[in-house]
Parts: structure tokens; sequence; C-alpha cells
């Protein structure tokens, strides 16, 4: 099962139904990613609620206005099936820089434009715009 698949899927529909928060089974890996997509201002916030039998993680999805979502696309780029590894000065940008890309590198999870900067290569999770 891939997890941080799911953790995309579920933001991705929380948005397309106008959701204000979305829950999903926490992993450390999930909450790397809330915690960079919080950084870059896609979502408002985010918590790890620890309840019985497994932890959960609450994000609270970010709007522009009423009905326009800060994330308009979202997509798993490196599968189970097929590993996508990329240099640090071929990291893809996501629509031409307006975009993130969220890469694993040797130093944890990091945007593509930090991974440049530190000039990191590593695994491309997902890219978000």
């Amino acid at each position: 099962m891939d997890t941080i698949a799911d953790f995309i899927t579920i933001i991705r529909n929380g948005y397309l139904a106008k959701k204000d928060t979305v829950v999903a089974k926490h992993t450390i890996i999930s909450e790397e990613i809330a915690k960079l997509l919080k950084a870059d201002g896609f979502i408002v916030d985010y918590s790890v609620e620890n309840t019985k039998p497994s932890k959960k993680i609450i994000v609270t999805l970010r709007y522009f206005d009423k009905n326009l979502p800060a994330i308009t696309g979202i997509k798993r780029i490196s599968k189970g099936s097929v590993r996508i590894y990329s240099g640090f000065d071929e990291i893809p940008q996501a629509l031409s820089g307006a975009g993130t890309t969220i890469i694993s590198t040797s130093a944890g999870l990091m945007t593509g434009k930090t991974a440049r900067e530190k000039h990191l290569g590593g695994e491309v999770i997902c890219q978000i715009w």
C-alpha cells in the first residue's frame, strides 16, 4: 500500500469536495509532506491526533477565495513500480516554477528549490501546483 499516494489523494479529494479539513492516517512521511505544504502556503495548518488504535493527521485546507483552492493539481511522480530519481541540476519544476516539487534526499524531504540550493538530488516524490 502506497501511503504517500493515499495522503495525496485524500488532500486532492478534499479540495474537490470543497472541505475545510481532511483526516488521513498518520505516517512520518505524510507529516513531513504536510510540513512542506504548510511552509509553501498550500495548506493552512496540520495537526497530529493520537487516537486509538492509530494516529491521524488532520489537514486544514487553504482557499484563496470562497471556492478557489490553493492546490489545483497534485501528482505522485515516483511510484512503487517505477522509482524516479534526479540529480540536483535535473530536478523537474512543476508548471515551469509556479508549483512545487517534493524530493526525498539524504537530508530528508525538501522542496526542489531547497534541494537545488543545497546541491542534493534524490527521489522525486510529487509535484504540487
